[in-house]
Protein backbone atom coordinates (compact mmCIF):
# COMPACT_ATOMS: atom_id res chain seq x y z
CA UNK A 1 0.00 0.00 0.00
CA UNK A 2 3.02 2.27 0.21
CA UNK A 3 2.88 2.67 -3.55
CA UNK A 4 -0.55 4.24 -3.45
CA UNK A 5 0.31 6.42 -0.46
CA UNK A 6 3.16 7.89 -2.46
CA UNK A 7 0.89 8.17 -5.51
CA UNK A 8 -1.76 10.06 -3.54
CA UNK A 9 0.85 12.42 -2.09
CA UNK A 10 2.25 13.09 -5.56
CA UNK A 11 -1.17 13.78 -7.08
CA UNK A 12 -2.06 16.08 -4.18
CA UNK A 13 1.16 18.01 -4.54
CA UNK A 14 0.59 18.41 -8.27
CA UNK A 15 -2.95 19.66 -7.73
CA UNK A 16 -1.81 22.14 -5.08
CA UNK A 17 0.91 23.36 -7.40
CA UNK A 18 -1.61 23.94 -10.22
CA UNK A 19 -4.00 25.74 -7.91
CA UNK A 20 -1.26 27.96 -6.52
CA UNK A 21 -0.42 29.05 -10.06
CA UNK A 22 -4.01 30.36 -10.49
CA UNK A 23 -4.31 29.09 -14.04
CA UNK A 24 -7.44 28.91 -16.11
CA UNK A 25 -9.82 26.43 -14.39
CA UNK A 26 -10.47 24.46 -17.56
CA UNK A 27 -6.79 24.10 -18.39
CA UNK A 28 -6.04 23.28 -14.77
CA UNK A 29 -8.66 20.51 -14.66
CA UNK A 30 -7.39 19.03 -17.90
CA UNK A 31 -3.84 19.08 -16.56
CA UNK A 32 -4.94 17.40 -13.34
CA UNK A 33 -6.58 14.58 -15.32
CA UNK A 34 -3.41 14.19 -17.39
CA UNK A 35 -1.34 13.94 -14.19
CA UNK A 36 -3.75 11.38 -12.76
CA UNK A 37 -3.53 9.24 -15.88
CA UNK A 38 0.26 9.36 -15.78
CA UNK A 39 0.28 8.30 -12.14
CA UNK A 40 -2.25 5.56 -12.91
CA UNK A 41 0.09 4.17 -15.55
CA UNK A 42 2.92 4.17 -13.00
CA UNK A 43 0.69 2.45 -10.43
CA UNK A 44 -0.24 -0.24 -12.95
CA UNK A 45 3.45 -0.77 -13.65
CA UNK A 46 4.12 -1.23 -9.93
CA UNK A 47 1.23 -3.66 -9.54
CA UNK A 48 2.40 -5.61 -12.57
CA UNK A 49 5.86 -5.86 -10.99
CA UNK A 50 4.33 -7.17 -7.75
CA UNK A 51 2.32 -9.75 -9.69
CA UNK A 52 5.53 -10.84 -11.45
CA UNK A 53 7.22 -11.30 -8.03
CA UNK A 54 4.26 -13.39 -6.91
CA UNK A 55 4.59 -15.60 -10.00
CA UNK A 56 8.32 -16.08 -9.39
CA UNK A 57 7.72 -17.12 -5.75
CA UNK A 58 5.02 -19.53 -6.89
CA UNK A 59 7.44 -21.03 -9.40
CA UNK A 60 10.12 -21.42 -6.71
CA UNK A 61 7.62 -23.22 -4.45
CA UNK A 62 6.87 -25.64 -7.25
CA UNK A 63 10.56 -26.11 -8.07
CA UNK A 64 11.48 -26.88 -4.45
CA UNK A 65 8.66 -29.38 -4.27
CA UNK A 66 9.93 -31.10 -7.42
CA UNK A 67 13.48 -31.22 -6.04
CA UNK A 68 12.29 -32.68 -2.72
CA UNK A 69 10.38 -35.37 -4.57
CA UNK A 70 13.45 -36.11 -6.70
CA UNK A 71 15.70 -36.62 -3.62
CA UNK A 72 13.11 -38.87 -2.07
CA UNK A 73 13.15 -40.98 -5.23
CA UNK A 74 16.96 -41.17 -5.01
CA UNK A 75 16.80 -42.22 -1.34
CA UNK A 76 14.47 -45.04 -2.33
CA UNK A 77 16.89 -46.01 -5.07
CA UNK A 78 19.80 -46.15 -2.54
CA UNK A 79 17.78 -48.35 -0.21
CA UNK A 80 17.07 -50.77 -3.01
CA UNK A 81 20.83 -50.85 -3.52
CA UNK A 82 21.26 -51.59 0.22
CA UNK A 83 23.16 -48.31 0.70
CA UNK A 84 21.60 -46.79 3.80
CA UNK A 85 24.21 -44.05 4.20
CA UNK A 86 23.53 -42.80 0.68
CA UNK A 87 19.81 -43.00 1.38
CA UNK A 88 20.27 -40.87 4.56
CA UNK A 89 22.18 -38.22 2.59
CA UNK A 90 19.43 -38.15 -0.03
CA UNK A 91 16.78 -37.76 2.66
CA UNK A 92 18.75 -34.92 4.25
CA UNK A 93 18.86 -33.10 0.90
CA UNK A 94 15.13 -33.76 0.49
CA UNK A 95 14.51 -32.11 3.85
CA UNK A 96 16.47 -29.02 2.82
CA UNK A 97 14.34 -28.59 -0.27
CA UNK A 98 11.17 -29.13 1.72
CA UNK A 99 12.27 -26.44 4.16
CA UNK A 100 12.96 -24.06 1.31
CA UNK A 101 9.62 -24.95 -0.21
CA UNK A 102 7.82 -24.06 3.02
CA UNK A 103 9.66 -20.73 3.22
CA UNK A 104 8.89 -19.87 -0.38
CA UNK A 105 5.29 -20.95 0.20
CA UNK A 106 5.01 -18.52 3.12
CA UNK A 107 6.53 -15.68 1.10
CA UNK A 108 4.31 -16.48 -1.87
CA UNK A 109 1.20 -16.39 0.32
CA UNK A 110 2.13 -12.97 1.67
CA UNK A 111 2.93 -11.68 -1.78
CA UNK A 112 -0.34 -13.08 -3.12
CA UNK A 113 -2.33 -11.29 -0.42
CA UNK A 114 -0.45 -8.05 -1.11
CA UNK A 115 -1.09 -8.35 -4.84
CA UNK A 116 -4.81 -8.83 -4.26
CA UNK A 117 -4.90 -5.69 -2.14
CA UNK A 118 -2.94 -3.82 -4.79
CA UNK A 119 -5.41 -4.91 -7.46
CA UNK A 120 -8.32 -3.66 -5.37
CA UNK A 121 -6.53 -0.36 -4.73
CA UNK A 122 -5.72 -0.03 -8.43
CA UNK A 123 -9.35 -0.59 -9.40
CA UNK A 124 -10.45 1.98 -6.81
CA UNK A 125 -7.89 4.47 -8.11
CA UNK A 126 -9.04 3.88 -11.69
CA UNK A 127 -12.67 4.43 -10.62
CA UNK A 128 -11.69 7.66 -8.86
CA UNK A 129 -9.90 8.92 -11.95
CA UNK A 130 -12.88 8.08 -14.17
CA UNK A 131 -15.12 9.91 -11.72
CA UNK A 132 -12.72 12.86 -11.82
CA UNK A 133 -12.97 12.89 -15.62
CA UNK A 134 -16.76 13.02 -15.44
CA UNK A 135 -16.65 15.74 -12.81
CA UNK A 136 -14.12 17.63 -14.91
CA UNK A 137 -16.61 17.88 -17.77
CA UNK A 138 -19.31 18.98 -15.34
CA UNK A 139 -17.05 21.58 -13.75
CA UNK A 140 -16.03 22.92 -17.14
CA UNK A 141 -19.71 23.25 -18.11
CA UNK A 142 -20.41 25.07 -14.83
CA UNK A 143 -17.41 27.33 -15.44
CA UNK A 144 -18.65 28.26 -18.92
CA UNK A 145 -22.15 28.92 -17.59
CA UNK A 146 -20.70 31.15 -14.85
CA UNK A 147 -18.70 33.07 -17.45
CA UNK A 148 -21.83 33.56 -19.57
CA UNK A 149 -23.82 34.77 -16.55
CA UNK A 150 -21.04 37.17 -15.60
CA UNK A 151 -20.92 38.53 -19.15
CA UNK A 152 -24.68 39.08 -19.16
CA UNK A 153 -24.49 40.74 -15.75
CA UNK A 154 -21.77 43.09 -16.93
CA UNK A 155 -23.79 43.96 -20.02
CA UNK A 156 -26.89 44.67 -17.91
CA UNK A 157 -24.81 46.82 -15.57
CA UNK A 158 -23.68 48.85 -18.55
CA UNK A 159 -27.28 49.27 -19.72
CA UNK A 160 -28.36 50.45 -16.27
CA UNK A 161 -25.89 53.29 -16.58
CA UNK A 162 -27.86 56.54 -17.07
CA UNK A 163 -25.34 57.90 -19.56
CA UNK A 164 -26.16 55.11 -22.01
CA UNK A 165 -29.87 55.99 -22.05
CA UNK A 166 -29.09 59.69 -22.21
CA UNK A 167 -26.98 59.10 -25.30
CA UNK A 168 -29.81 57.05 -26.82
CA UNK A 169 -32.35 59.82 -26.17
CA UNK A 170 -29.93 62.40 -27.53
CA UNK A 171 -29.59 60.44 -30.76
CA UNK A 172 -33.38 60.16 -31.04
CA UNK A 173 -33.69 63.95 -30.60
CA UNK A 174 -31.10 64.53 -33.30
CA UNK A 175 -33.01 62.34 -35.73
CA UNK A 176 -36.29 64.15 -34.97
CA UNK A 177 -34.58 67.51 -35.56
CA UNK A 178 -33.19 66.26 -38.87
CA UNK A 179 -36.66 65.15 -39.95
CA UNK A 180 -38.17 68.56 -39.04
CA UNK A 181 -35.42 70.36 -40.93
CA UNK A 182 -36.03 68.19 -43.99
CA UNK A 183 -39.79 68.94 -43.90
CA UNK A 184 -39.11 72.67 -43.52
CA UNK A 185 -36.69 72.61 -46.43
CA UNK A 186 -39.30 70.92 -48.62
CA UNK A 187 -41.94 73.49 -47.66
CA UNK A 188 -39.59 76.40 -48.39
CA UNK A 189 -38.67 74.86 -51.70
CA UNK A 190 -42.34 74.79 -52.73
CA UNK A 191 -42.83 78.37 -51.62
CA UNK A 192 -39.81 79.75 -53.44
CA UNK A 193 -40.29 77.76 -56.63
CA UNK A 194 -43.66 79.55 -57.21
CA UNK A 195 -45.79 76.40 -57.04
CA UNK A 196 -48.12 78.06 -54.51
CA UNK A 197 -51.29 77.08 -56.35
CA UNK A 198 -50.54 73.39 -55.93
CA UNK A 199 -49.75 74.05 -52.29
CA UNK A 200 -53.12 75.77 -51.73
CA UNK A 201 -54.99 72.90 -53.38
CA UNK A 202 -53.09 70.45 -51.20
CA UNK A 203 -54.19 72.36 -48.10
CA UNK A 204 -57.78 72.50 -49.39
CA UNK A 205 -57.81 68.74 -50.03
CA UNK A 206 -56.36 68.13 -46.57
CA UNK A 207 -59.19 70.13 -44.88
CA UNK A 208 -61.96 69.13 -47.30
CA UNK A 209 -65.03 67.77 -45.57
CA UNK A 210 -64.03 68.95 -42.10
CA UNK A 211 -66.83 71.57 -41.94
CA UNK A 212 -69.42 69.01 -43.03
CA UNK A 213 -68.14 66.54 -40.45
CA UNK A 214 -68.40 69.24 -37.76
CA UNK A 215 -72.04 70.04 -38.65
CA UNK A 216 -72.92 66.31 -38.67
CA UNK A 217 -71.33 65.86 -35.24
CA UNK A 218 -73.28 68.84 -33.82
CA UNK A 219 -76.57 67.38 -35.14
CA UNK A 220 -75.64 64.02 -33.59
CA UNK A 221 -75.04 65.71 -30.23
CA UNK A 222 -78.33 67.69 -30.47
CA UNK A 223 -76.58 71.01 -30.78
CA UNK A 224 -78.27 71.56 -34.20
CA UNK A 225 -81.76 70.58 -35.44
CA UNK A 226 -82.01 67.52 -37.67
CA UNK A 227 -81.53 68.02 -41.36
CA UNK A 228 -84.78 68.60 -43.25
CA UNK A 229 -85.62 65.92 -45.81
CA UNK A 230 -85.58 67.07 -49.44
CA UNK A 231 -88.96 68.20 -50.81
CA UNK A 232 -90.37 66.24 -53.71
CA UNK A 233 -91.50 68.20 -56.74
CA UNK A 234 -95.12 67.46 -57.82
CA UNK A 235 -95.48 65.33 -60.86
CA UNK A 236 -96.13 67.45 -63.89
CA UNK A 237 -97.76 66.12 -66.96
CA UNK A 238 -97.91 68.46 -69.92
CA UNK A 239 -101.51 69.04 -70.96
CA UNK A 240 -102.52 68.77 -74.58
CA UNK A 241 -102.77 71.90 -76.57
CA UNK A 242 -105.94 73.94 -76.14
CA UNK A 243 -108.60 72.95 -78.59
CA UNK A 244 -107.29 69.44 -79.03
CA UNK A 245 -109.84 68.07 -76.47
CA UNK A 246 -113.48 68.80 -75.90
CA UNK A 247 -114.87 70.03 -72.58
CA UNK A 248 -115.63 66.56 -71.20
CA UNK A 249 -112.18 65.28 -72.07
CA UNK A 250 -110.52 68.31 -70.54
CA UNK A 251 -112.47 67.83 -67.31
CA UNK A 252 -111.51 64.10 -67.21
CA UNK A 253 -107.85 64.95 -67.81
CA UNK A 254 -107.81 67.55 -64.99
CA UNK A 255 -109.34 65.07 -62.55
CA UNK A 256 -106.72 62.39 -63.46
CA UNK A 257 -103.87 64.87 -63.01
CA UNK A 258 -105.20 65.85 -59.58
CA UNK A 259 -105.35 62.20 -58.48
CA UNK A 260 -101.81 61.53 -59.68
CA UNK A 261 -100.54 64.59 -57.87
CA UNK A 262 -102.28 63.49 -54.65
CA UNK A 263 -100.83 59.97 -54.86
CA UNK A 264 -97.32 61.33 -55.53
CA UNK A 265 -97.32 63.69 -52.51
CA UNK A 266 -98.90 61.21 -50.05
CA UNK A 267 -95.59 59.46 -49.00
CA UNK A 268 -94.00 62.81 -48.28
CA UNK A 269 -96.83 63.79 -45.90
CA UNK A 270 -96.64 60.37 -44.20
CA UNK A 271 -92.91 60.86 -43.47
CA UNK A 272 -93.54 64.27 -41.96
Amino acid sequence: MGIFARLAALIKSNINDLISRSEDPEKMLNQIVVEMNEQLVEARRQVASSIADEKRLEKQVQDEGVKAAEWERRAMLALRASDENLAKEALARKKEHETLREQFQEQWQKQHNAVEQLKLALRALNAKIEEAKRKKNLLIARKKRAEAQRSISETMSGLRNASAFEAFDRMAGNIERMEAEAEAATELHEQYTGDTLAHKFNELEATHGVDDDLVALKRKMGMLPPEAPPRTQPLRVEAPAEGALDAAEQEELSRALAELDAEHNEPVRAKR
